[in-house]
């Protein structure tokens, strides 16, 4: 080949890369800065909560607000993730710009009176509608808005949790399973980079787990790791897969319940309101409200808690999935990836005590592979995993998340994924047509 050939083409990859740099630049650091405010913001609604507990009582008004701020001003913008991931699929409406500030302000009202929600599904549609603003300015044509949305998308959860390279990676994994769109990988990166660097720099820290890696005295000296500890885990990844199925099917299932049985929109929330005021007071605890990283005086059960002997209970997780699934199905406003992360770590605890496993590694396993299997993302969860807890139990973290990935079969929580032909689910499919 031509010396000239090979010079044409670095120049055009030069070209690109440069291109996607200018455009990535802005975009990231603005979605990173809101995404700072917001985390700001969030954690100042849950120190209001803790120091005014009698604003749970309040919770089903809150949820009034919400719902009927979105009905008459939403456009659109309640289908949230899925809308995003349509979009980025097909181009089309676009995303509308006020998804931003309501899914803002809902999920600060939300976790303002007790809703038990996350803040990743926050970060994204933030992400998404902040891309597809410079959309028109940028004048870009549809494949180009497929990558500025999947930037959005990865420049708001890399800032969201402190994961840039997870957040590249699931751009891109959540849109298909088993299918990785690499043409847009290295703005996507960027995107994820700056993101996470715009907020940091605004002094918003994220909250770190660690652990404590002991002598692997009978580690395989290949590949770095105990044959009985990693059966362990494989058979508890069974069991955080099959977490992540109940979690996606209830969710799914209690949001038709609540069309179906209520009618008038408004009150969905007056009820799933109910529900959370009436299982937090029959459980006697609110460690179930909210985010749940930490609890007001660092005791009960949280995900930090939940790295130490004690940390959970037998059934903690179950209540925080169900919970979770009517806060969001009744029409509250949030992300489902922070209370999964509960979920797994409160599962792991429990297990890493029946199975005789170190509690600090399978709570972190459990913590990332119910996030995988939920949304079908076991590569850019293992890579969280690494960017959370360090690399020294990589292989760990693998098993976990994909035996988790395909125990989870085909559900998840986010409907607007595809599934190609030649992946499980894809395979799963066929069977399941014939």
């Amino acid at each position: 080949m031509p010396l000239s050939h090979h010079a044409r083409e670095h120049l055009s990859l030069a070209a690109y890369a440069a291109r996607w740099m200018a455009l990535v630049l802005p975009v990231a650091a603005a979605i990173g800065s809101a995404v700072a405010f917001f985390l700001w913001l969030l954690d100042r609604a849950t120190t209001t909560r803790w120091e005014n507990p009698w604003l749970i009582w309040l919770l089903p008004v809150a949820g009034i607000g919400i719902v009927m701020v979105y009905h008459r001003y939403g456009n659109g913008s309640e289908s949230g993730n899925n809308l995003i991931i349509d979009q980025i699929h097909e181009p089309g409406g676009g995303v509308p710009r006020r998804m931003a500030p309501l899914v803002l302000a809902g999920t600060v009202v939300t976790h303002l009176f007790g809703g038990s929600a996350g803040r990743e599904g926050t970060a994204v549609q933030m992400g998404g509608a902040i891309a597809q603003a410079f959309v028109a300015p940028f004048r870009l044509n549809k494949e180009d808005t497929r990558t500025l949305l999947m930037c959005g998308v990865a420049a708001g959860f890399g800032a969201v949790f402190g994961t840039p390279l997870a957040g590249a990676v699931f751009a891109i994994e959540v849109l298909a399973l088993g299918r990785l769109r690499t043409d847009s990988l290295i703005p996507v990166l960027a995107a994820a980079l700056v993101g996470d660097f715009a907020c940091t720099a605004w002094g918003i820290g994220h909250t770190h787990y660690a652990i404590a890696v002991p002598a692997l005295s009978h580690a395989l000296p290949i590949l770095r790791v105990e044959p009985l500890l990693l059966a362990k885990v494989a058979l508890a990844s069974v069991a955080f897969g099959l977490a992540s199925l109940l979690f996606a099917e209830v969710s799914h299932g209690l949001t038709a319940l609540f069309r179906r049985l209520i009618a008038i929109y408004w009150l969905r929330p007056v009820a799933g309101a109910a529900i959370l005021l009436a299982a937090t007071y029959i459980l006697g605890t609110r460690d179930y409200l909210g985010l749940g990283v930490r609890t007001q005086d660092g005791t009960g059960v949280s995900i930090v808690n939940a790295f130490a002997a004690g940390g959970a209970t037998n059934w903690s997780w179950l209540w925080k999935l169900l919970l979770t699934a009517v806060t969001i199905a009744s029409g509250f406003k949030g992300g489902e990836v922070t209370p999964l992360f509960f979920v797994g770590a409160t599962l792991g605890n429990v297990l890493a005590v029946h199975l005789g496993a170190p509690i600090d590694l399978m709570a972190g396993i459990g913590l990332i592979a119910v996030f995988a299997g939920a949304t079908n993302t076991p590569l850019a969860c293992t890579i969280m995993g690494v960017e959370l807890f360090g690399s020294a139990y990589l292989p760990y973290f693998a098993v976990g998340c994909f035996v988790a990935y395909l125990f989870s079969g085909r559900s998840g929580i986010y409907s607007s994924q595809r599934v190609g032909d030649d992946t499980i689910g894809g395979i799963r499919e066929k069977r399941r047509r014939a």
